[in-house]
């Protein structure tokens, strides 16, 4: 019982932290430290990834719409819009596809710990303040995603993978990337919205199979503790993106640059005391 309390608070901090720009596996690397699972080390790294889905599945019901090109409401030129929305993040989504593969046993060996995390979270931090600051007076030449093109999308993906390194936030990334490229925070916050569906789900099968050809298995308990994590994942990812796609309506992304600098050094000094 205990350990699905302990999924039920993972649940929250991912949906909370995996679309504001703040590194959910950062702070699930974190969190590890102050509420341990009960389980094995091969259980937790699957567990971490695969609560993932439940934020997944929040994009796709709010984005539904948006993203269904045999919708019936839709007119002809709609759906090819929408299409062509799938295209391009689809084509965004390549980069991190190959990177992901051949990287992926590295990272999870070398770079899952609270130095790299700290890092990263003071490194992009810093640059959130310094790109907010640098685009201050300039106008955005891309407002709404179907404007994205092709070039603009891929660059947007390359952008992406700097998330390979935990505490980065793939979300920060892919719109720290987009305003880089002219896209307005708005525009730069649906596509990585958007982009998420598939590098997440594409993640989070790898974190499974994995964990399956290694003689895991999801009787008993921890089944339990996964679905808690995964449903209330789902609830919060769903209140925090309606609450983030509010905010960046009227305002940037520099108080989420500070939160990092200050978490980050919150850890480092933690961790040198402890």
């Amino acid at each position: 019982m205990l350990d699905i309390i302990k999924a039920a608070i993972l649940g929250v901090i991912e949906g909370i932290t995996e679309f504001l720009p703040v590194s959910s596996t950062g702070h699930l690397i974190l969190a590890d430290q102050f509420i341990k699972l009960h389980q094995s080390t091969a259980f937790i790294n699957m567990f971490n990834v695969t609560i993932q889905l439940g934020a997944i599945l929040a994009v796709v019901i709010i984005y539904f719409h948006k993203l269904n090109p045999f919708s019936p409401r839709k007119t002809l030129a709609e759906r090819q819009a929408t299409w062509q929305i799938w295209g391009k993040v689809i084509f965004a989504v390549l980069p991190s596809v190959v990177v992901g593969l051949l990287l992926n046993d590295w990272m999870d060996a070398h770079l899952m710990n609270w130095v790299v995390v700290a890092i990263t979270l003071i490194l992009y931090g810093i640059l959130f303040i310094l790109v907010e600051n640098h685009n201050a007076a300039l106008t955005p030449t891309i407002s709404t995603v179907p404007q994205i093109s092709y070039r603009v999308a891929f660059l947007i993906g390359c952008f992406q993978l700097l998330s390979l390194v935990p505490g980065t936030s793939r979300s920060g990334a892919t719109i720290l990337g987009g305003i880089f490229l002219g896209a307005s925070r708005l525009a730069s916050t649906e596509f990585s919205f958007l982009l998420a569906i598939p590098t997440m789900f594409g993640a989070t099968l790898l974190k499974l199979l994995k964990f399956f050809m290694h003689g895991g298995t999801l009787a008993g308990e921890e089944g339990l503790i996964l679905l808690t994590g995964i449903v209330v994942s789902f609830v919060t990812a769903y209140i925090a993106i309606k609450a983030l796609l509010d905010y960046v309506k009227t305002n940037n992304f520099k108080p989420f640059g500070w939160y990092r600098i200050i978490l980050g050094i919150i850890v480092i000094l933690y961790f040198l005391i402890a």
